[in-house]
């Protein structure tokens, strides 16, 4: 198990952009930071009001966005068009290409999401979009299954063997068991809490290889996602 601090990540700001990378991206890069398993991007967005990332494009790379707090609009290529909000999760397959924009749809507050690049189990798939919502009850106390890759329970589908869930977890303690052989990364959304044991503050990642049972829990509350991959 290693930990990436919270403090370790790459940082980037645009003014209208607070951004940290626990992977490599854009001008930050780190040799022995570009990815884990098959998650290649895991950026902590903060936008300022009437900001946001003008149209540009993708091409073979899963892209899934979590809204902490907020609101996320998006357009895209494919004439999809959607504001989501806390609990909101979107999904692009760019496939062979897709160009999109994201913007914070209010002038008045921050919006703040996890964009996470998942790479494809093979390249040229055709694009394609969703969107869900998880209501809070849904995240309270349990593992709720956000993105995978049958779109299961609910959850956005992906081009690969990989799931994504999340928990809120207020004094409590939950377990996650992979199969065998799978790895898993754990990051600490908010709040702060302990991995196996290993006390983890906010904005801090775990990478397990060939992980056993993962046991998060907090004294607090705190917001927490977990990547099963392969």
């Amino acid at each position: 198990m290693h930990i990436f601090r919270a403090a370790e990540r790459g940082h980037t700001d645009l003014g209208w952009l607070d951004s940290r990378h626990s992977f490599s991206f854009g001008g930050y890069y780190d040799p022995q930071r570009n990815g884990f398993s098959v998650l290649r991007v895991l950026n902590d967005d903060r936008v300022a009001s009437g900001g946001g990332f003008p149209n540009h494009g993708h091409r073979d790379m899963e892209i899934v966005s979590y809204v902490l707090e907020g609101h996320l609009r998006h357009q895209d290529s494919m004439g999809n068009g959607n504001t989501l909000t806390r609990g909101g999760v979107q999904y692009m397959s760019a496939g062979t290409g897709i160009t999109h924009s994201e913007f914070n749809a209010s002038d008045r507050n921050g919006l703040h999401f996890f964009q996470i690049w998942i790479l494809p189990d093979a390249g040229n798939h055709t694009p394609r979009y969703g969107d869900a919502y998880f209501p809070e009850g849904d995240r309270e106390g349990r593992w709720c299954l956000i993105a995978s890759p049958d779109g299961r329970n609910g959850s956005v589908p992906m081009h690969q063997d990989a799931c994504i869930y999340v928990t809120v977890l207020e004094n409590d303690t939950r377990i996650h068991a992979p199969e065998p052989g799978r790895n898993v990364y754990v990051h600490v959304a908010t709040g702060t809490a302990t991995v196996n044991g290993h006390p983890m503050d906010e904005g801090d990642g775990a990478a397990i290889p060939d992980a056993p049972d993962i046991q998060v829990g907090t004294d607090v509350r705190a917001e927490v996602l977990l990547f099963d991959l392969p």
